[in-house]
């Protein structure tokens, strides 16, 4: 299969943006200064432990919003960097988590440290919160934030809270009352109008656009790499080929057949256990883990006038380029 244009370069220059949460503009556009790394911290994620992890040439970054396609992307990248199905370790011990604060920091720089081959990395900071290396590629999977949202939702029924509590040193919570949590979709409905400062809270609407607007803006550097969820549900060969192009990584033809038919959302959904073992008992069932892969989900819960209003939030958090990319679609729909 030919490797096609990539889409997500710009043909034109850069969008005027609105000032966005206080990132500093110069003559109207946005300007980073990429030597000071904003900072972002959570209760178990920091992402000052970039800041003295030193990078290798060659290195992989892989830097989503949760439920975006991170562990799919950890798989397609092992599966270019090995040439085989048949990975020599999980996904957790080969492509760490490295600003997880449920692993100690000297774990996680020991487990990379040792790694022989190439690395791929696994982050849920925004580009703009890691030191931005030359010889490193950094690879941004974006999905529509409805779907995300979705996705989200039901991986934290999915989650141990106390046990992520107990690892990150966190006093233990107080007991929600029954039936605190809002049934999905108006907890979606919620999400969308939520109003946040998207550093605090990434996993928001505005940090979700906070977070891709950056990898956007960088989209024309040569080791920025973004691609879609969808793109990777329609067509994952192509997908695949463009990113090993991008990473100078050649794969012999015959053995194309067999990486992709592993990196299927059906077949790692099928190895959950091997692919995310759950060493640290985090999730409360790892068969879950992988729920759907589809897309959808979100829009068919809101009404027209209630897409409507998503479509007008999302127009005040990023560029419209962007937003045509990122919501394309049945009928080009959000």
């Amino acid at each position: 299969m030919a490797i096609l244009a990539d889409p997500t370069r710009p043909t034109k220059p850069r969008p005027r943006l609105r000032e966005p949460f206080g990132r500093r503009h110069l003559g109207g556009y946005a300007a980073r200064v990429p030597e000071v790394p904003i900072v972002y911290r959570s209760s178990d994620e920091d992402s000052r432990r970039w800041l003295n992890f030193e990078l290798r040439a060659g290195d992989i970054v892989i830097s989503t919003r949760s439920k975006c396609g991170t562990t799919w992307m950890q798989m397609i990248c092992g599966l270019l960097v090995f040439q085989t199905p048949s990975l020599p370790a999980p996904l957790s011990q080969l492509s760490p988590w490295l600003d997880w604060l449920v692993v100690p920091q000297d774990d996680v720089y020991a487990r990379l440290s040792a790694q022989e081959h190439r690395r791929f990395i696994k982050t849920h900071t925004p580009l703009d919160g890691i030191p931005l290396d030359p010889r490193v590629t950094y690879i941004v999977v974006a999905r529509h934030p409805l779907d995300m949202a979705v996705s989200l939702y039901h991986q934290g029924d999915n989650l141990d809270r106390e046990r992520i509590r107990h690892l990150t040193g966190q006093p233990p919570a107080e007991v929600p009352a029954p039936g605190a949590r809002l049934p999905l979709r108006e907890w979606l409905l919620s999400w969308i109008d939520r109003d946040v400062e998207p550093r605090d809270e990434l996993d928001s609407l505005p940090g979700v656009m906070w977070h891709l607007s950056d990898a956007w803006d960088r989209r024309a550097e040569p080791n920025v790499v973004l691609t879609h969820y969808d793109d990777l549900s329609a067509d994952l060969e192509h997908e695949m080929r463009r990113l090993a192009a991008h990473l100078g990584i050649t794969v012999p033809e015959q053995t194309w057949p067999r990486l992709v038919q592993a990196a299927r959302f059906e077949q790692m959904r099928a190895r959950a256990d091997q692919l995310v073992p759950d060493p640290s008992g985090v999730l409360k069932d790892r068969s879950t883990f992988f729920r759907l892969g589809t897309s959808g989900s979100g829009r068919a819960l809101l009404t027209d006038a209630e897409l409507e209003h998503y479509r007008s939030r999302t127009t005040e958090l990023a560029p419209s380029d962007l937003l045509t990319w990122l919501h394309r679609g049945q009928n080009g729909n959000p």
